[in-house]
């Protein structure tokens, strides 16, 4: 963690204070932003681990910036949370899909802040070194966080994506549902395993050929999954 680089960017000094205060005494390296075309700018000078991306900006607001970021390939790549003061599904959805990797609504405890951070570095920093990975008439590109069938892509949420990686990543092994929650939640989801079965249901309705009888993603009953390659 040392030294990593976060960018903060928010129009109100106050939350850019509070942040600050308490990432750099977990050992981040804090770069801050007020507006839009100032956070573009330090994010293609210093290149930063992750951006903490307030929503309401002044002329360019948080969709426009992270748009911005996700169409230039220096800079494409830094993991991006969301956080605003709006709490509608509709606005947490058009930020998943507009390239954000996470959201969090004000007001937020500094804890649950802290865990996201580190979840999402976590998964950043154990990305694949291969770009994609192909199994049956199934393939993944890891850096566009695509996925095809037979030529044509589907539509997966962030978290089914995030879930098929790590079962990819672990192919073999049999990953628990605690495990699963841990790594791609981040945080305590107490007794919320159901979560991780819902998400794999989901995701067997898209990958499998037959999600009642699925090839790829193996239930090992009263523990967990396991992804096979199915070759």
């Amino acid at each position: 963690m040392a030294d990593e680089k976060i960018l903060v960017v928010d129009d109100e000094e106050h939350i850019i204070e509070l942040l600050k205060f308490n990432l750099e005494n977990s050992g981040y390296k804090i770069y801050a932003a007020t507006n839009g075309l100032d956070a573009i700018k330090l994010a293609k000078a210093e290149i930063p681990k992750l951006i903490l991306l307030d929503l309401m900006l002044p002329g360019m607001d948080g969709y426009d910036v992270c748009k911005e970021i996700r169409k230039d390939s220096s800079i494409s790549h830094i993991p991006i949370i969301m956080i605003t003061a709006k709490g509608e599904e509709l606005d947490k959805i058009l930020g998943l899909e507009l390239g954000a990797d996470d959201y969090i609504t004000k007001p937020f405890s500094i804890r649950e802040l802290l865990a996201r951070v580190k979840a999402v570095l976590r998964r950043t920093n154990n990305q694949y070194i291969d770009k994609s990975f192909k199994f049956g008439n199934i393939t993944i590109d890891f850096q566009k966080h695509e996925v095809t069938k037979n030529s044509s892509k589907i539509d997966l949420t962030l978290k089914e994506f995030e879930l098929l990686e790590i079962l990819i990543k672990n192919k073999g092994r049999v990953m628990t549902r605690d495990f699963l929650l841990d790594k791609i939640w981040g945080y305590e989801y107490i007794g919320e395993t159901r979560t991780v079965d819902v998400h794999i249901r989901h995701l067997r309705q898209k990958i499998e050929d037959d999600d009642k009888n699925p090839k790829y993603i193996e239930t090992i009953r009263g523990i967990g999954y396991r992804f096979n390659h199915g070759e």
